[in-house]
């Protein structure tokens, strides 16, 4: 019975439908403990922020959390200072879903998506050539999942420092998007229900999403 379900619905097919559905529920779930504690968010000390952000890293690494939800709240209750420990929270997570791959048998995962589908053999083979641009253009859109496609880089065989590097730098014009996005922003509540206000944060917010497109694009396009 088991067999035949997983045949029909391969693990991964079913890892990814989860990292995806998961941090819509549980962002709307943190959005309420946020708003309703904010009082106490603001009286935080710097040291309870790093200890935060280190149990973030985990959760963020488990689809619990999406890191570009934390980025409003961080951008709004700290500012600016809140960058470093965003970035050390993105590359913390990013490094966590790739062990987690490891021991999950990515290198079996990956023997079973190339039998499954054939396709799946000359996309590896196109991205084993060029790991990091595809890497960071992924990263650099502001609407793929963090959690799944950090799985589906691990599991297709990426490096761990391509997948930090490229990661890292993806990540950084998004998080600092959203952190301006969070500094303005003129109470918790608005900034959460809204997060996308504003003429100029959705012109950003669709240009990046333009050049991640057309990158992506361009890496899978036919060789000559």
């Amino acid at each position: 019975m088991a067999n035949s379900f997983l045949r029909k619905y391969p693990l991964p097919l079913l890892l990814s439908t989860l990292l995806t559905v998961l941090p819509l529920v549980t962002s709307s779930l943190v959005t309420g403990w946020a708003i309703t504690h904010e009082g106490t968010l603001t009286g935080w000390t710097m040291t309870q922020w790093v200890l935060l952000t280190g149990g973030l890293a985990v959760a963020s690494a488990l689809a619990l959390v999406p890191p570009g939800f934390l980025a409003l709240v961080y951008g709004y209750l700290l500012g600016w200072i809140s960058l470093p420990l965003l970035f050390a929270m993105n590359v913390v997570a990013i490094a966590l879903v790739y062990t987690l791959a490891r021991y999950l048998k990515a290198d079996e995962m990956l023997r079973y998506l190339e039998a499954a589908f054939p396709r799946v053999r000359s996309i590896l083979a196109r991205f084993r050539e060029d790991q990091l641009r595809l890497i960071f253009f992924t990263k650099l859109s502001p609407v793929l999942p963090f959690a799944v496609t950090n799985l589906l880089f691990a599991l297709a065989g990426a490096g761990l420092r391509r997948m930090l590097l490229g990661g890292a730098l993806g990540m950084v014009p998004r998080t600092i998007l959203t952190v301006w996005a969070g500094t303005k922003a003129k109470e918790i509540r608005y900034l959460l229900e809204h997060p996308n206000e504003g003429l100029a944060t959705q012109v950003l917010l669709l240009a990046l999403l333009l050049v991640s497109t057309v990158g992506i694009g361009w890496f899978f396009r036919s060789k000559k």
